[in-house]
């Protein structure tokens, strides 16, 4: 069911929403579907390169001044002397069709499987490019509704914190306590009411944020509506081996290997032949008179020829074997790139796990902390307006309480980074984008 829904120019979105939006959307994403359609019109370049090419062509010459060449005098009964003869027409004009074809070439036939390879990985950058934008917006969404559950906390504080300056201006009045007294709760309150303004303009950058990320207009009026910021994502049954083969970066990886070994084969195939059909068909026109080529005498000579090229490769100042060595570096250095990454996706696997636990445990501590925080801001608030403790005390118990909400809300954000970490690093986060 589509969960994007209009109400009064009102948008609903929904964490799946979001992400479904980003992923066909996002400047990311479309940059690398384009670099994907660029890999398939490469292919289509080389390709070209095994078909026929035909062209066709012409020539007009005005020979302003023909070319003059000295024949012997014998052929005109003046032996011994050369006479000056120019030779030729004013007017030449050539028209012909030319055509040429690859019958054998081994490295062009390599470079076709080297571009389909590219375009594999170009495939590759649009999974990776779907998947980065489906965790940047996961962890917006999150961070989003962390800022309105502070929001509505500050609230909260605001109005029990104004409920108590009430009760102690009313016993400023009858000369119970004194004027700093309630001088200092309304510091709190003013202090609590920056704080909230603080929230309300954090909260509508980042809505301004989702709502760039999914290419939505500025003024768009948008709620989230997902409240799952409590809700796990996933089990807690870690596995303590994981297999990153489907990783978009192994995979990544694993092809730029097979390119790096394309690349070897396509240098030691410049030492093989190249052969190559080749022929041309065209008339030729010459006349001293311009518009004679108009009349019907007019003569055209025609000309063809066909034949087979063969090149074989000799020497070339080593330089093949140059860029043989420089792609067979390059193999290696992917190689150790792929062994690397491996290790530090398991690192970042197992600490991802242990920040999940230790967050967990926060986010428990913490709820509790806010649970006693407040019970306890509760009894000095009872114990102050019976006149058993000062203003200071329960000021001081009222910032325990504003420090155990904002730890809560921080390891509640850090835990919720920490589930999306392990969904990238094991792959299920791909089911978000699918």
């Amino acid at each position: 069911a589509n969960l994007f829904a209009q109400e009064k120019g009102i948008k609903y979105l929904s964490l799946k929403e979001c992400v479904r939006i980003a992923t066909e959307k996002n400047i990311k994403v479309s940059l690398a579907i384009q670099e994907k359609e660029k890999s398939s019109q490469k292919i289509n370049e080389v390709r070209s390169s095994l078909l026929p090419h035909i062209e066709i062509g012409g020539e007009f010459q005005d020979n302003t001044n023909l070319s003059v060449t000295l024949v012997p005098g014998d052929f005109v009964g003046k032996p011994g002397t050369s006479i000056p003869f120019k030779m030729g027409t004013k007017y030449n004009t050539s028209i012909n069709i030319s055509a040429n074809q690859v019958l054998y070439n081994k490295t062009n036939l390599i470079a076709i499987k080297l571009s389909k390879k590219a375009a594999y990985v170009s495939n590759l950058g649009v999974q990776k490019a779907k998947e980065e934008t489906a965790l940047d917006v996961a962890k917006l969404y999150y961070l989003i509704q962390i800022t309105a559950k502070q929001q509505r906390l500050v609230e909260d504080n605001i109005i029990s914190t104004q409920r108590m300056a009430d009760i102690t201006k009313t016993q400023l009045e009858n000369g119970v306590v004194k004027k700093v007294d309630y001088d200092r709760i309304i510091v709190s309150i003013q202090n609590l009411q920056t704080k909230l303004d603080d929230t309300k303009a954090l909260y509508e950058q980042q809505i301004n944020m989702i709502k760039y990320t999914l290419e939505m207009p500025i003024n768009e009026n948008v709620i989230l509506t997902d409240s799952c910021v409590d809700i796990p994502l996933i089990s807690t049954l870690f596995t303590t081996k994981v297999d990153f083969s489907d990783h978009i970066d192994i995979q990544t990886l694993e092809a730029q290997k097979e390119i790096d070994l394309l690349n070897q084969k396509q240098e030691n195939s410049k030492y093989t032949p190249s052969l190559v059909l080749f022929g041309q068909f065209g008339y030729q026109g010459m006349q001293d008179a311009f518009k004679n080529y108009f009349n019907d005498g007019s003569k055209w000579y025609n000309s063809s020829y066909i034949g087979l090229k063969l090149t074989i490769p000799i020497f070339d100042g080593f330089q093949k074997r140059s860029k043989y060595n420089q792609a067979k570096i390059d193999y290696i250095k992917t190689c150790l790139n792929l062994d690397d990454t491996k290790k530090l996706l398991s690192v970042n696997y197992k600490n991802a796990i242990n920040n999940y636990y230790n967050n967990k445990k926060n986010v428990e501590r913490q709820r509790d902390n806010i649970d006693l925080a407040q019970k306890v801001y509760k009894e000095t608030s009872l114990k102050y307006q019976e006149g058993m403790t000062n203003m200071s005390d329960l000021l001081q118990d009222q910032v325990s309480v504003n420090d155990a909400q904002t730890g809560y809300l921080d390891a509640l954000y850090k835990f919720k980074e920490a589930e999306l970490e392990i969904m990238s690093l094991d792959g299920e986060i791909k089911s978000w984008v699918k």
